[in-house]
């Protein structure tokens, strides 16, 4: 009985011992080290594991009406060539509007603090009242305003990506393939009518470069099936160019499209970037400036510091 008690004793002051205000002072900072150490280190985890440069690329060409040839080979083409650029890549293809809408609201979620933000969609697409829409596979139109809530809205799409403060935003529209979307009748439904041939022109909102396969109410060639779409073609040959601006690359894509049409379809951009962007930037990591004619004024230099 005395053994025990004097077991019990020994233990109690070794506690105390171990919890003295002299070993707490020693311990406490080599604790608040290693704490402030851990966080750190996930601090610097999620920021490595959070994508630079995210895009969200949509193939659809498998519709009831007028359906297309190629635009599921032009997504996959292009998602292949932005992943080989670093890109974090959302592909998808033959959406239905409810996987349309989800996936933009999943880009938007997962590129909101990228440097880079880049959509690509490929099929029918239209426009109403001003604004542009991508036509998922599964519309079934009687009128043009039905787009507002059949289909995905591109120009609200532009505008949402504008709200992030820095990074460039960069939409690439190789739609309105063909023929305009058709029409069901309400009276006939074998009977269709077309909507407004082509996409209406924009104008980028700030940070934002809107590149269109063909002109303001164009048409774009779909190409031979198996293939891709001229546009395309030019895009995934010339995206990787080592040092090759941005405003550069497209030139380049609309050269060769107009050439490959017989001046049919002229490519064109609507642009408010304010600095310099490459896909793959140069040997030395430059990005050469395009030619310009004038420098920009003092404000604007400011707010290039904030964004590409």
């Amino acid at each position: 009985m005395a053994l025990a008690r004097l077991n019990l004793t020994v233990r109690l002051r070794t506690m105390n011992r171990m919890t003295s205000p002299a070993l707490l002072r020693a311990w406490l900072p080599v604790w608040l080290v290693a704490s402030l150490a851990g966080l750190g280190l996930g601090d610097a985890a999620r920021a490595q594991a959070r994508p630079e440069r995210v895009a969200m690329v949509i193939g659809n060409e498998s519709y009831a009406r007028l359906p297309l040839k190629n635009p599921v080979n032009d997504a996959r083409a292009v998602a292949q060539a932005l992943r080989a650029v670093g890109f974090t890549v959302m592909l998808r293809e033959n959406a239905g509007y409810g996987a349309m809408v989800d996936s933009m609201r999943e880009f938007l979620d997962r590129s909101s603090e990228a440097e880079v933000r880049l959509v690509y969609f490929a099929g029918h697409g239209a426009q109403f009242d001003g604004k542009n829409y991508l036509i998922p596979v599964d519309a079934t139109l009687q009128h043009d305003k039905e787009l507002t809530t059949k289909a995905a809205n591109a120009t609200e799409l532009a505008a949402k990506l504008a709200q992030n403060k820095t990074g460039v935003n960069i939409m690439i529209l190789d739609a309105c393939r063909e023929a305009p979307f058709p029409l069901v009748s309400t009276r006939n439904p074998l009977r269709a009518r077309a909507m407004t041939p082509g996409l209406a022109g924009a104008n980028a909102p700030q940070g934002t470069l809107i590149a269109f396969s063909t002109g303001p109410g164009g048409i774009a060639m779909d190409g031979p099936a198996g293939s891709n779409s001229a546009y395309t073609r030019h895009l995934v040959t010339h995206l990787a160019e080592p040092g090759l601006a941005v405003e550069q690359l497209f030139k380049r894509i609309r050269i060769g499209v107009a050439r490959d049409t017989q001046q049919k379809q002229i490519p064109w951009e609507t642009s408010s970037l304010m600095g310099d962007f490459c896909f793959r930037p140069a040997a030395d990591g430059s990005c050469p400036s395009p030619a310009v004619s004038a420098q920009p004024p003092n404000d604007i230099g400011a707010l290039a510091s904030r964004r590409f």
